[in-house]
């Protein structure tokens, strides 16, 4: 085994780390962390440290770490069949059998599923069917895309720009003309404070309907929206949200893609975030939760509507063509199936649903009177912390001060991992499903200690 300095060294000099300040990093001014193992909610780093990772990875180990299940799966399918391509016709046993098992999963209306490697790709590829979608109709000009300030939807070029989050527009000349952005459904930062929650999701469906006006809605192809805002702050949408929105896309024949890359296969408390919010959506975007993290895979469902007219497209012009080397590799589709039978057999949804309940209240109750704290939110295994300069004026730190970036050290110098949102001061917080309520009570009462260190 190579020395700690060693491997340190190497990694200063040699690894590219997404979303880092590189210079920093480099130089040696930044911490990193090498992790050597897992079990439960737990990870374990080359230190000996123990973690308790209240963040499930970046909210994607849901069934926990060590899964034997998992592991046997995965090597089982190497060992087999490491590999064989999807294109033509051909598949694997993994790869057919967890179609099968996403679609019994999703909701009624839906009739395929796509398999990538990542939420950025599948997103990719959804915009593309939305294009050639409308292309088979004879809609050439529909093709603009709606997203929302503070969605996240991955960093590529058109995810990028489907992002609304300014870290990822930011030197990268985006977003792409083809995305807009409407009003993200955030309760707490409105700017209107004197504001209803219903006068508020009256404001987002208003601003919705004027940007369809104005670009025209013989030009706006879809509507894309996370049930839940993720990384833009965790923050479940006001009551009533969703059910303004969706008739107005009804009305201009506008698609729902539905970016269920957090929220797919229990976060929220239900399988899918579309049954918990009651949304009707034309695709929906899997990922994370689909294996676990156990090996990368993603997905795109479609719905019987667009499926229709894909089939009526390659009828009129021979093979669809889009595809990647790796879709529905059998190793990640073999990590799929055990992942989603683990879910099932030990029912973690149910212990999600309770513990997450539980994660909530108890943050609630222990920081809820803090005069920097904000707002506390979540739904089902996520909850956030958002801190504010006075709590009775609504003031926020200067971005600068990074308040949720110390809280955040403060509170993994406890071993306990809670994740720093990348824009405002707010500490997430959403740990795999097998997490119990002393773990709960242990997340809760460091966070608290450590927003004590920080803020007094």
């Amino acid at each position: 085994m190579l020395r700690n300095d060693q491997l340190d060294q190497w990694d200063r000099e040699n690894f590219f780390h997404p979303s880092t300040h590189l210079a920093q990093f480099a130089r040696g001014e930044t911490p990193n962390r090498i992790i050597t193992g897992g079990t439960g909610s737990h990870i374990e780093d080359r230190e000996g440290n123990k973690l308790l990772d209240a963040f499930a990875g970046l909210y994607c180990v849901n069934v926990g770490y060590g899964r034997q299940d998992i592991a046997d799966a995965i090597a089982d399918q190497a060992k087999e069949l490491a590999y064989y391509h999807a294109y033509v016709g051909h598949g694997t046993e993994a790869s057919i059998t967890l179609a099968k098992m996403v679609l019994d999963r999703a909701p009624d209306h839906m009739s395929k599923v796509y398999f990538g490697l990542s939420g950025s790709d599948a997103n990719e590829t959804n915009i593309k069917l939305i294009w050639y979608y409308n292309n088979i109709l004879g809609r050439p000009e529909k093709k603009k895309i709606i997203s929302r300030w503070r969605g996240y939807h991955g960093s590529g070029l058109m995810t990028g720009s489907l992002t609304g989050l300014h870290l990822f527009h930011q030197k990268f000349d985006l977003p792409l003309a083809q995305v807009l952005h409407t009003e993200a459904p955030y309760y707490y930062r409105r700017d209107d404070v004197n504001m209803t929650e219903e006068q508020f999701v009256a404001h987002c469906a208003a601003e919705l309907e004027g940007l369809i006006a104005r670009e025209g809605a013989d030009t706006i192809a879809a509507f894309i929206g996370e049930p839940v805002l993720g990384t833009g702050g965790i923050v479940p949408p006001p009551t009533g949200y969703w059910e303004a929105i969706q008739p107005i896309l009804e009305k201009h024949d506008i698609l729902l893609v539905a970016d269920e890359v957090v929220t797919g296969f229990g976060r929220l408390g239900t399988m899918f975030g579309s049954e918990h919010y009651g949304l009707k959506p034309d695709l929906i975007t899997i990922a994370k939760g689909l294996t676990s993290a156990y090996a990368p895979l993603s997905g795109s469902i479609v719905s019987d509507k667009m499926w229709k007219v894909l089939e009526q497209g390659t009828d009129e012009n021979g093979p669809i063509g889009h595809g990647w080397t790796y879709s529905a590799h059998p190793i990640g589709a073999a990590a799929g199936v055990a992942n989603l039978k683990l879910l099932d057999e030990l029912d973690l949804i149910a212990n999600n649903r309770e513990v997450g309940g539980y994660l909530n209240k108890t943050m609630t109750e222990a920081l809820g009177h803090h005069p920097n704290v904000g707002e506390i939110r979540g739904e089902g295994m996520l909850c956030a912390v958002e801190f504010v300069k006075d709590r009775d004026s609504r003031t926020f730190f200067d971005a600068a001060d990074k308040v949720g970036p110390q809280i955040s050290a403060a509170l993994a110098a406890d071993h306990v991992i809670a994740r720093a949102m990348p824009q405002g001061d707010i500490l997430g917080f959403a740990p795999p499903f097998c997490l119990t309520k002393a773990e709960a009570d242990e997340v809760v009462e460091k966070t608290a200690k450590a927003v004590k260190t920080i803020l007094g």
